[in-house]
Parts: structure tokens; sequence; C-alpha cells
């Protein structure tokens, strides 16, 4: 190690700032990792790249970008159990105050206190060569699985398996898929692999419904504009009997409740715009449950990393480009383009 690296900062106006920083020390009950990889989020675009428009929990303080890493260990602090030198992990990438309830839970995403910070929001994340995580927030990533596996895992296939999970996703629910873009693909794969025996992807993107067809994430690519009709038509008139949105637009989640079978579960998974759906004829006379889901546990993140390398499924197959650091600023320009898979960052 050097005494130096280079750090990705995203300083807004759809820019990027390389930067060599010191490189951290790990403290009490912290270990630092050389990063294996480090992935791109919508997140990350929506809210920290184009401009910064987040408050709270989104609120971007100047920090090493890059919330989906996973990497090994190459030094651990005083006071630290269960990990040690060589150990590869995933990042879950909100880190907690540890007490409240939320975190007791594993839901470290939700903690209100003044000490939760994410990576690549409130402290330093991924985008650099090392990174100074708390050892509570690492889980192991399974010999099976690389290291682009367990950054797609740290926030989007995360985020994808415990939405499907709210809804209990089994063998007796077709399942539609609103928004293609990695997080979609991810539901259309690990629903597959929980049983669903048809899945209906829907895009804006005709680019991202073939690929999402080519990796086998949905059996039916379907366009907005025929999306009601072709819906019907493949369910017989009834609907899916779940259905999740991940475009995080106000017209993708009205379409997801207008697919959805009666008595069905809607599960909110994208970022952004509003829920406005007319209540009365679309919920409550259909009652259809609807679950917001927000990221993911550690118990379930936990879960995915070990049924994903018993399932033999690899989160990377989303990832069509790879990157150096020296050049994020390509990496973030081709993930804010929105027609392509997953985008990772390489660092070491």
């Amino acid at each position: 190690m050097g005494e130096t690296m280079t750090g990705v900062y995203l300083p807004g106006g759809s820019a990027v700032r390389l930067a060599s920083v010191p490189v951290p020390v790990p403290g009490p009950g912290q270990v630092l990792l050389r990063v294996g990889a480090s992935t791109i989020c919508g997140s990350d675009l929506r809210a920290i790249y184009r401009e910064h428009l987040g408050a709270g929990p989104e609120a971007y303080q100047d920090v090493i970008a890059g919330h989906e890493p996973a990497g090994t260990v190459v030094e651990v602090g005083p006071q630290v159990r269960g990990l040690a030198v060589d150990d590869r992990v995933v990042v879950y990438h909100i880190s907690g105050c540890g007490r409240c309830a939320d975190c007791r839970l594993g839901y470290q995403i939700s903690c209100t206190s003044p000490e939760r910070a994410a990576y690549g929001w409130q402290r330093d994340g991924g985008h650099a060569e090392f990174l100074l995580a708390q050892a509570r927030d690492c889980l192991p990533l399974p010999p099976e699985l690389s290291m682009v596996d367990g950054a797609c895992v740290a926030c989007g296939f995360g985020t994808a398996y415990e939405g499907l999970c709210r809804a209990a996703v089994s063998g007796a629910d077709r399942l539609l898929v609103v928004g293609l873009g990695p997080v979609g693909q991810a539901v259309g794969l690990l629903g597959g692999r929980l049983g669903a025996p048809l899945r209906i992807g829907v895009d804006v993107s005709e680019r991202r419904l073939a690929a999402a067809l080519e990796l086998g994430a949905i059996d039916h690519a379907v366009t907005v504009d025929e999306a009601d009709d072709a819906i019907a038509e493949l369910t017989g008139g009834a609907g899916c009997e779940v259905a999740v949105d991940c475009s995080g637009a106000t017209a993708g989640r009205s379409l997801a409740v207008r697919g959805t079978a009666r008595r069905g579960r809607v599960v909110l998974l994208g970022e952004g715009a509003r829920f406005d759906v007319e209540a009365s004829p679309l919920l409550l006379h259909r009652q259809l449950t609807v679950h917001g889901s927000w990221v993911t546990s550690t118990y379930r993140m936990a879960e995915l990393l070990d049924r994903l390398a018993r399932w033999q499924l690899h989160p990377e197959i989303v990832v069509t480009d790879r990157f150096a650091l020296a050049d994020a600023g390509t990496a973030y320009r081709l993930a804010d383009a929105g027609d392509r898979g997953k985008v990772a960052i390489i660092p070491n």
C-alpha cells in the first residue's frame, strides 16, 4: 500500500473529479479493504452526478463516491472479530448507529440516528483503491462469486431481492417488471429463481427490452405503448399476481398497479417521482397490497449471497461495461446515457 490513493468525487453538473488522498488507517471496529469492484447505481446518477438533489439520507457530503463496493480485507483495526486479512467481503452500504431497532433488525438503511452515514454519500465509498469500512457492515463474499458479483449485490441485487421477498414471490405468481435497468433485470432473474413461471418486462427502451430477454431475465418483452393490452393477453385478462416497479416514474407505477391481478401485490422499488393512482377502483376495489421497499437488510443480503452461490447465478451478467478508476468520467457518462446495463469501476 502506498501512502496515497486515487478517489472519485462527484461535484454535480454531470462532472467527475479525481483526487489523490491519504490511504485511511482502520480504527477500532474498522477494516481497510482493497476495493475489487465498485458499480454505479441509478441513485448516484439521479441524486449526485447530475446535481446534488438530496437532503437527509440522500445528502452528498463531498466524499469519495460509490456505494456498491466489494473488496478484500488488507488491514484489521483493534476490536474486530470475525474478519481477517484476505477475507473477501461485500459492504452493506449504510453504516447505522448499531443500537436502534432498525439497526438491530439489520435495516441500517432506515436508521434515523445522526450517526447514520452511507458509503459514497456521507462517508467515503468504493470508487477508490482502498475503502475504510466498519467491520459490522461487511458480509462474507462466497468463493463462487466474483468481486463484480459482490458489488452488484451491495445495492442493486439486494434491493431487488428484498422487494421480491416482501411480495413472497413463488411458483404461484406471474411477475410483471416495469423498468428494465439493472435493478429490473435483477428482479426478473431472481424472480425466475424463486419460481415465477411467467415474467413480463416493460420498458421504454427497446435496447433494454432486448437485453433483458437475452439475459433470460424476462420471458416476454413489452413496450410501454402496448403494455396494458399485452399484459391482459399474456395473463388471460387476469393480470400478474406480483408487479414490481423499478422505473421510479409516476406512469410506471400506475402501469404496475393496472397490470396487477385482483388481490395481488405491488412492490415499489424505483426512487423519485410520485405515486398517483385512483385509489378506489385500482387499489381498494381490487384489494391490492402495495409495498414500499427501500434497499434491504444485512440478513437478507447475506441470505441472497448464499442463494446466489447455490443457484450458480452471477449478478455480473447484468454488467455491460467495466472501466479503470482513471476512466471514471467515461463510466459515469455511459451509465447516465440510460441504455446500457450495469457499469462497473475496477479500481485495482
